[in-house]
């Protein structure tokens, strides 16, 4: 099954707004960090229901704002949601990114860098399109430190790329990004029973659901165009 097929699927099944869900979680916090001025222009990487667009409108002030997801369903969907004109969404490639270069303020990603076929080339069409001393944040939840995101790959048809932390840094130095912060955004909102609740469905124990959530969370890197 293809990138867009699978999440064709999700959008017509309603799942894009569970997504939003549970990234916003960690999302609003990364979100505020984004040196984002007011008229800037920012994409929004694998943007499913194009709530970080939203709020980068509404909280930032931003100009211009690109949802660009590879599965249409998707992409209509995010339409869907706002009537702000400011705001438009398109369907692409992540490997041929539909922007100039030097056109782009600032380009945002949650827990889509990895369905990338290419994701080196994608990270040198995401320095190809920023503005020098634009950035680029890439937050993903599915990473190699986070041994509880491993087995999501049995559940998803797609390849996806599973970097640590370190690849993370390398992959962004050599598409010509520098890497500017590199952090791990824990999830707060989650509610983690008492030790005498365990185990749960999808939990054996207590600490694992710590570990995931609140150590784990999401990892953060963010690389500046020189």
């Amino acid at each position: 099954m293809s990138v867009r097929e699978e999440f064709d699927d999700w959008a017509t099944s309603g799942r894009d707004k569970g997504m939003e869900d549970r990234h916003w979680h960690t999302a609003k916090h990364a979100l505020a960090r984004m040196p984002v001025e007011p008229g800037e222009t920012v994409l929004d990487l694998g943007c499913g229901s194009g709530y970080a667009g939203r709020a980068l409108r509404d909280t930032k002030g931003a100009g211009r704002v690109y949802g660009l997801d590879g599965a249409p369903e998707m992409a209509r969907n995010a339409a869907s949601y706002t009537d702000d004109a400011s705001v438009g969404f398109l369907v692409g490639d992540f490997d041929a990114l539909p922007f100039a270069d030097d056109s782009i303020d600032h380009v945002w990603s949650m827990e889509a860098f990895y369905y990338a076929a290419d994701p080196h080339h994608t990270l040198e069409e995401i320095a190809r399109i920023l503005r020098p001393g634009g950035t680029f944040y890439c937050a993903v939840n599915y990473y190699e430190e986070n041994v509880h995101s491993h087995e999501w790959q049995e559940f998803i048809d797609i390849e996806m790329t599973r970097w640590d932390r370190d690849e993370y840094r390398m992959a962004f130095r050599e598409a010509g990004l520098h890497v500017a912060e590199q952090d791990n955004i824990p999830d707060r909102e989650i509610t983690i029973p008492d030790d005498d609740e365990f185990p749960l469905e999808d939990w054996d124990t207590r600490e694992a659901m710590v570990e995931r959530y609140r150590e784990f969370g999401t990892l953060l890197t963010v690389g500046v165009a020189p």
